[in-house]
């Protein structure tokens, strides 16, 4: 799609009348429905319309066209300034859709979702979080443009491409969004560009109520190129001064870019403008009259929408078949002079691995004490030379998850005084910025064309929880490296002692949760997460130890979630115990004592319930029979995961309680997780199965 330039900027009257129709389109949309957040969409509705129509490249015929800009609309209450612009523009969006808006199974949501809509790059509305997803496809736009054309002059390669948000007072005001922003500042990611809502209201009133800040010299301290625009004399958006800014922020490739564009919320309504009402409340069929009287439009109407106007704004169509027609001819350049690189651009695109990989996956000798923290850096290591788009790193604790896949190449930008810093790095730095580096995560994968993972200890997961559910609910094959997995951490006490983490991840749906009993369940982990990147994507959270665990023969069934590590002496075992993580050497220990009485006893190391369920009844009936009642869980958490699966006769070995500053095998010992206590909880079960 061509951009103008400011010299050849045109704004004509169907460009104009284009921007009104989408106006009353939100406002029609959401007095039809009777909910929703009018205002915004109205007023912002020029900025919108400039970018989808005038600066970003994209093709409303081909939404997933890798050489797209990507546009991220972070305030998601505001959909349909989105909704409007993909209707208007050629997306697969049409006016029925939009009179459907919030309705059941539309393709207009109240918050744009991912894959559920053409066009929407991710899922938007808890506040901060799309920001930080752009600076995530940011980073990956850089990232992808290392493995494919690193060489390539700047501005020159089928590889770049902008990414383009909307924000407004909300996400600069949430966390996430300040950690997203100042990391990207750092990076110097000089093809992002946000434009800030700056429209003064919230839903309290004027943000004045919570906000008082200088936004542009926030982010000038963050090390991005500034601009602010104000409206024109009656309060509309100065769309020429506005492309102007857009142009200028995409001309600037040194740093980051944010426009602060002022903009009257809800304009041109008379009574409803700059009101907090207009912000989340249908403006009323009498002011929305009065607002089409203003703009010229029939007040009786309503979803008008002009023959003329809407030939006019599907030139976008013809616009983007032409950029990606220029895109195919550049690629088709880039394939023969880089036929090696093409080969991988197919395969990794397609979300394929390359033959024999697995070749490279190393296997734990039986027997030996290794943390799973550290038989996962191991595998990192091992992967790294096979599968050059495996790529990540750790909020600082990188020395501690060993998430370190190449310590000779950090992806940090040009000018950076590390010896290491390379703007196409393998290990990236998120700094102490947990919640925003899971965001960041999740627009990674969004961008597609790579694979991303990030680590923390377990206990901070808290911090990164929000963006973790998103990861859920958009699907996205991130992977989350949690370690420090419980009190055996030790001496660091209950401040970072995970008690009801596992359970409450556990909880959120579509996310697996994966605890390997030992090194060799770990590299066996590791393949199947890259295994189903592509077939079946969705988070995974890795649970590792922080202290050394036996290490067992390798069994392929643990990519199963569930599966017999070691079996009773009789045909039918009279007891399973099931375990995960460091917890398994207890069951096997307890499994020891009880076969010595004569006791049959099954040991079942279950490193992902998620995984386990999963698999056909037949195998889950073979894993843990139903006529066997006699039942006991171990593990060092809250036992909230374990009722299911243990049964009325079953028993729970648990932590109910938060940890203390001490030797990791003597909180072991005072909590219960001990061989001991483990064959005495089966003894119980056998007991109350036979009563």
């Amino acid at each position: 799609m061509s951009t103008q330039t400011p010299e050849s900027f045109e704004w004509t009257d169907l460009d104009r009348r284009a921007v009104d129709t989408a106006r009353l389109l939100a406002a029609d949309a959401v007095q039809k429905v009777g909910n929703g957040h009018p205002g915004t969409a109205m007023s912002l509705a020029p900025a919108a319309y400039t970018i989808f129509q005038k600066v970003m490249k994209h093709d409303p015929a081909d939404p997933e066209w890798t050489g797209r800009d990507r546009f991220v609309l972070s305030p998601g209450h505001t959909s349909l300034t989105l909704y409007t612009q993909l209707f208007l523009a050629g997306y697969e969006l049409e006016l029925d859709d939009l009179k459907a808006f919030r309705t059941q199974g539309s393709k207009t949501p109240g918050h744009p979702e991912y894959g559920h809509t053409a066009g929407v790059e991710t899922t938007t509305g808890p506040l901060g979080q799309g920001a930080a997803n752009a600076v995530g496809m940011a980073m990956a736009a850089r990232y992808e443009r290392g493995l494919f054309d690193p060489e390539a002059p700047e501005g020159t390669s089928p590889f770049d491409h902008t990414i383009w948000a909307i924000v407004s007072d909300g996400d600069l005001e949430e966390g996430v969004s300040a950690e997203a922003s100042s990391l990207a500042g750092h990076q110097k990611l000089g093809n992002l560009v946000f434009l800030y809502d700056d429209n003064h209201i919230s839903i309290e009133g004027d943000t004045a109520t919570a906000l008082s800040e200088d936004a542009l010299k926030r982010y000038e301290a963050y090390g991005w190129h500034t601009q602010r625009i104000e409206p024109t004399a009656d309060g509309d958006v100065d769309v020429p001064a506005l492309h102007a800014a857009l142009e200028a922020a995409k001309a600037e490739t040194g740093r980051p870019s944010i426009i602060a564009m002022r903009t009257i919320i809800a304009w041109p309504a008379p009574t409803a403008q700059n009101t907090e009402a207009s912000h989340g409340s249908a403006l009323g069929d009498e002011e929305i009259a009065a607002t089409k009287r203003v703009l010229g439009f029939d007040p009786e109407q309503t979803f008008e929408v002009s023959d003329e106007v809407l030939r006019h704004a599907r030139r976008a169509l013809d616009r983007g078949a032409e950029a990606h027609a220029a895109w195919d001819k550049k690629i088709a350049e880039w394939r023969t002079a880089q036929p090696g690189r093409a080969e991988l651009f197919d395969r990794v695109s397609k979300g394929e691995l390359p033959e024999g990989w697995q070749d490279a996956l190393p296997v734990f000798e039986e027997g030996k004490s290794v943390a799973t923290r550290a038989a996962s850096g191991k595998v990192l290591q091992a992967l790294g030379p096979v599968l050059p788009e495996l790529w990540g790193g750790s909020a600082d604790l990188a020395g501690s998850n060993n998430t370190t896949i190449d310590k000779t190449s950090s992806f940090l930008p040009k000018g950076n005084p590390l010896p290491e810093a390379n703007p196409y790095g393998r290990t990236v730095h998120f700094g102490i910025r947990e919640f925003s580096m899971a965001a960041e995560m999740n627009g990674i994968a969004l961008h597609g064309n790579t694979r991303i993972y990030g680590g923390t200890f377990l206990v901070f997961s808290d911090y990164m929880r929000n963006a973790v559910r998103m990861s859920a609910l958009m699907q996205l094959p991130v992977t989350y490296v949690w370690t420090h997995d419980s009190i055996g951490l030790g001496e660091d006490g209950p401040t970072h002692q995970p008690v009801e983490h596992l359970a409450s991840l556990r909880a959120i749906p579509g996310l697996n949760v994966v605890r390997p009993a030992d090194a060799n369940e770990t590299s066996i982990a590791w393949a199947e997460i890259l295994k189903r990147h592509a077939t079946d994507p969705a988070p995974h959270g890795l649970a590792l130890t922080r202290q050394g665990v036996p290490t067992y023969a390798p069994n392929e069934d643990a990519a199963k979630g569930g599966y017999v590590l070691a079996d009773s002496s009789t045909e039918v075992p009279e007891v399973i115990i099931m375990a995960t993580g460091s917890e398994v050497q207890l069951a096997m220990a307890a499994r020891d004592a009880l076969e010595a009485e004569g006791t049959g006893t099954r040991v079942v190391s279950m490193p992902c319930v998620e995984w386990f369920d999963q698999q056909p009844a037949a195998y889950r009936e073979s894993v843990l029979p139903a006529a066997v009642k006699a039942r006991v869980s171990v593990e060092a958490g809250i036992g909230l995961t374990w009722y299911r699966y243990v049964g009325d006769a079953g028993r729970i070995v648990s932590l109910e309680h938060f940890g203390a500053s001490a030797d990791a095998n003597a909180l072991f010992a005072e909590y219960g997780f001990t061989p001991e206590n483990v064959a005495a909880a089966a003894r119980a079960s056998l007991a109350a199965a036979r009563a």
